[in-house]
């Protein structure tokens, strides 16, 4: 058995974490409600933004813009949005695993990192960061959500990548947070084929018509689409990352909590142990010397 001296050093150890932890989810709780109250209002205006794109381009018919189809090049373009700090359960995991599980071989891909934790775990896993953007994701706002996303049209007008992912934690309540993989382009026009209109179940194919022309109107579409969508995943992130701490912190508190109970009882045993042997020995000395 362990001796009291080292039974007592452990558990106030153990009692400093616990320290650190409870005030981690004070912090986390305090700035979940701030996050969670923006997701839940800004995500009707990214959902919308999707569906209504994707909607009017499916009635469109066969448009010839470059945003529409897909690049020359077979690289993949892919914007990862994890967090800049651990301590978060398997947030930041559960994005890297859309990747590295996924259907993305490391020579085709082009990483877009938003996040310090994900740019550790990708390099680790030997793919490739085109650009880094990591200080954006604390305070997340909309010109920040334009810049990355004037790089990744500029690199995909430039035939430098065929194709447009966005890797993200999507925030679904407090305790529920779902990693999600989006393709913003090209637009996958497939995705309304379920869709269906009012008057007997049959798809709406209302005309679509742009003015001004297709491309200059699209031109100004498609760049407020992607970065509509990227800042939606920012703000969902910074929600889904303060919940996943909140309740990794809480799970530390209630396994320190346990532990130190299991050491006190522990070190009450040994010093009840070390009460006993002094009276044995005490006893018996007397009983030497009578």
């Amino acid at each position: 058995m362990a001796s009291m001296r080292d039974i007592k050093r452990r558990k106030g150890s153990i009692q400093s974490t616990q320290q650190i932890t409870k005030a981690m989810k004070l912090v986390s709780t305090v700035k979940l409600q701030r996050a969670k109250q923006r997701a839940e209002q800004s995500r009707d205006y990214f959902s919308c933004m999707y569906e209504t794109v994707v909607s009017m381009l499916a009635k469109a018919g066969n448009i010839n813009h470059p945003y529409l189809k897909a690049g020359a090049s077979s690289r993949k373009g892919i914007i990862v949005i994890t967090s800049n700090r651990g301590l978060a359960g398997g947030y930041n995991s559960n994005v890297t695993k859309l990747i590295t599980q996924g259907n993305f071989d490391k020579q085709d891909a082009e990483l877009y990192i938003i996040g310090k934790k994900g740019r550790e775990i990708l390099q680790r896993h030997g793919y490739r960061v085109r650009e880094d953007y990591s200080d954006i994701v604390e305070e997340p706002v909309y010109a920040d959500a334009m810049e990355v996303s004037k790089k990744v049209l500029s690199d995909f007008a430039k035939g430098e990548i065929g194709e447009i992912y966005l890797a993200y934690t999507g925030f679904k309540n407090t305790v529920v947070h779902e990693p999600k993989m989006l393709k913003l382009l090209p637009v996958e026009l497939e995705t309304q084929a379920g869709n269906k209109g009012s008057a007997g179940g049959q798809e709406s194919r209302a005309p679509m018509n742009f003015e001004p022309a297709e491309d200059a109107a699209l031109d100004m579409i498609i760049p407020k689409y992607v970065t509509s969508l990227i800042f939606g995943g920012l703000v969902e992130a910074v929600a889904s990352e303060n919940g996943a701490r909140m309740q990794a912190m809480d799970s530390a508190t209630s396994n320190a909590e346990e532990m130190i109970d299991h050491l006190t009882l522990m070190y009450n045993r040994a010093r009840q142990g070390s009460i006993t042997q002094e009276l044995t020995e005490i006893i018996a000395g007397a009983n030497a010397i009578s």
